[in-house]
């Protein structure tokens, strides 16, 4: 917990291996928006493309978080230390600042999602009306009591040995009872079912790959942590991958059987023991929470390092207390997304810079590389570019595409320059 999160993590005290990667980035995958936006997906697409769209895109969309959780393992440092490696010192406050944004929000979100699931279990299981601020701060108070102790700790002996076995639980019955609720023709008639043209191939694929890519900042911060590489990037790539695919096609499972009119936490209580299963899974909310608070400290902490990470953490957790007492859901969508429009192009070049030549991560960062940071603000343009003029296309893999490729491009010049000289 001291040290610093602009340095590598010194490897005597890395104790991750791959079950715990596996353990913490399948926890980390299961979420309510996960199942909600997997209920999206079939009546666009029909069930077999949408089922196609969600296998491909958690794997491609996972493999890319393995990726970056292999480098930061490799190198020992932070998704922060990533940043200013790539875009250099002084630069990389600007990216480092909008990261500590977008995770407080990311907090922020879940913490909202948890408020307004357990006022949703209190009211149509007790008959209780308990407003929104109590359970913003019960589920609150938890979360700073969580960060005043060990991230490892928390991973291997709660996540790991507890929350892990409980959440595959929950998942089975969940799966089950909504499953039993289709009979045979039931299931046949989903299967076949076509879609109304609202959303093409690239377009799920695309809704699809957002969603792990949107834990692309957090990655390295707990990969670091591991004492291999290729631990790290398998673990997090199957844990990831599974959860994914998981929740995504028990969100078309339960919309099918109760309808598009539910929202995702009233048609779960619809099941038999919903109850229990649905709290489970908000339980598991809060490591996503947690999550997003652990690894803002860290990069908080990168730019002041004369303050500690639990008082970072405690600081940005009565943050996003505050705003998730007063915030409804639908204001927060719109600025969580276009912050992705900023890391989806900011982590393509970096795979690029870095993924392709990986000696250059024992570079020492000048104040600032001009051709990666380019790159990045031109991958913002093409990200906006195609949400406007050609979103059949999606946005995401686009930009990735781009980016990575002109982030490899750049990194073979400068090595090739750096000999000749």
């Amino acid at each position: 917990m001291q040290t610093s999160a602009s340095h590598p993590f010194p490897a005597p005290e890395r104790v991750f291996g791959w079950r715990d990667h596996t353990a913490l980035w399948f926890s980390l995958g299961v979420g309510l928006l996960v199942m909600q936006v997997g209920a999206y997906l079939v009546p666009a697409l029909g069930t077999r493309d949408a089922l196609a769209a969600v296998i491909a895109g958690s794997i491609l969309g996972a493999g890319l978080l393995a990726w970056v959780a292999r480098l930061g393992c490799d190198s020992g440092l932070s998704s922060a230390g990533l940043i200013h490696t790539v875009y250099g010192r002084r630069f990389a406050r600007l990216p480092v600042l909008l990261n500590i944004a977008q995770l407080l929000g990311w907090a922020t979100f879940e913490l909202v999602v948890m408020r307004d699931g357990t006022a949703a279990i209190a009211r149509q299981a007790l008959g209780l009306d308990v407003g929104l601020a109590l359970p913003t701060l019960f589920w609150g108070l938890i979360v700073l009591a969580l960060l005043r102790g060990s991230m490892i700790t928390l991973v291997r002996r709660i996540v790991s040995r507890i929350g892990l076995p409980l959440v595959v639980l929950s998942l089975i019955w969940l799966t089950v009872q909504f499953a039993l609720k289709l009979d045979g023709e039931g299931l046949r008639a989903l299967w076949l079912r076509t879609g109304d043209g609202s959303m093409n191939a690239f377009q799920a694929l695309d809704l699809v790959i957002a969603m792990p890519v949107s834990w692309l900042p957090l990655v390295a911060d707990y990969a670091r942590h591991g004492r291999s590489g290729r631990g790290a990037l398998a673990g997090t790539w199957l844990g990831y991958t599974v959860a994914n695919i998981w929740c995504y096609a028990l969100g078309v499972l339960v919309i099918t059987v109760t309808g598009p009119d539910l929202d995702m936490v009233s048609a779960l209580l619809l099941a038999q023991g919903g109850l229990v299963a649905l709290g489970l899974i908000l339980i598991d909310e809060l490591d996503n929470t947690y999550g997003d608070l652990y690894s803002g400290s860290v990069s908080a902490q990168s730019l002041r390092g004369d303050v500690s990470l639990t008082t970072w953490g405690t600081l940005l957790a009565a943050v996003s207390i505050g705003l998730a007492m007063v915030l409804p859901m639908h204001t927060l969508e719109p600025f969580l997304l276009t912050l992705s429009s900023v890391f989806v192009p900011l982590f393509g070049t970096i795979l690029g810079r870095l993924g392709t030549q990986t000696a250059r991560l024992a570079e020492a960062p000048r104040a600032l590389h001009s051709a990666p940071a380019l790159i990045w603000v031109l991958g913002i343009g093409v990200y906006h570019a195609l949400a406007q003029w050609a979103p059949q296309y999606g946005s995401a893999l686009p930009t990735l595409l781009l980016t990575f490729a002109l982030g490899a491009l750049s990194a073979r010049a400068g090595a090739r320059a750096a000999q000749a000289a």
